[in-house]
């Protein structure tokens, strides 16, 4: 007679949230320059500022971080102008992934001429400079060359290490260095990326009722990186 398998043991949800406060930031070489940036507002150079990197660097967590101390608005890349005409634009105004192909070229020109007029400040992210956004309208591009522009570095080795400490620390998890350096090691150089494998981690070992190991790491990237997910998320 086949032995009964013993059920696998699916782990509630807990919904742990991604940080985005000033505390949740870690700092390095990669960053450090954009955040002292967000820091330093309202004593910006520029009443407009580009934050421009990689997809994952952590553009998105500082403009949210900025939005939280300075009231701006989220705009979307389309539709910009619809914005301005209705609000005025008196306050801050935060634009994400403003390299976007469908970018409202007339209502950006527009509305960097109301921040202007207002006294107020603009902040865009992107995965690229300005220069190549593909901009077709001249008077956006003269503007947009006036901005200040700081570039985020790919997370380098302290930065990676000390966001993974983090989300597991968040999640009251205990992990050896060891196996934070081999998950540095390993992963994609993305915030993203950290904190979809800290997750992914965070279930297999409530799952198996283990620690978090090595082993554990490996056989889990290795189920990432080959797209057969072992374990639900």
């Amino acid at each position: 007679m086949r032995e009964q398998e013993t059920p696998r043991q699916l782990p509630l949800d807990l919904g742990h949230a991604t940080g985005h406060s000033r505390d949740d930031l870690v700092v390095s070489a990669a960053n450090s320059q954009a955040i002292a940036l967000i820091d330093g507002w309202p004593n910006w150079p520029t009443p407009m500022v580009v934050l421009a990197g990689p997809a994952g660097c952590g553009k998105s967590h500082l403009a949210a971080i900025w939005r939280g101390v300075s009231g701006a608005s989220l705009l979307k890349p389309s539709g910009i102008d619809k914005h301005v005409e209705t609000s005025g634009m008196a306050l801050p105004v935060v634009i994400d992934n403003a390299d976007d192909p469908h970018l409202d070229q007339e209502g950006l020109f527009h509305l960097i001429n109301a921040v202007r007029a207002s006294g107020s400040n603009l902040l865009l992210t992107a995965r690229r400079f300005p220069a190549a956004w593909g901009v077709t309208l001249p008077d956006l591009a003269s503007r947009l060359k006036a901005a200040t522009t700081v570039e985020i570095g790919e997370p380098d080795d302290l930065l990676l290490a000390g966001v993974i400490t983090k989300l597991f620390a968040d999640r009251q998890i205990e992990v050896d260095p060891s196996v934070v350096q081999f998950l540095v090691r390993r992963i994609e150089r993305s915030l993203s990326t950290a904190i979809r494998v800290v997750e992914r981690l965070d279930r297999a070992a409530l799952e198996r009722k283990s620690r978090i190991t090595r082993a554990l790491a490996a056989e889990t990237i290795d189920a990432i990186d080959q797209g057969q997910a072992q374990f639900d998320i």
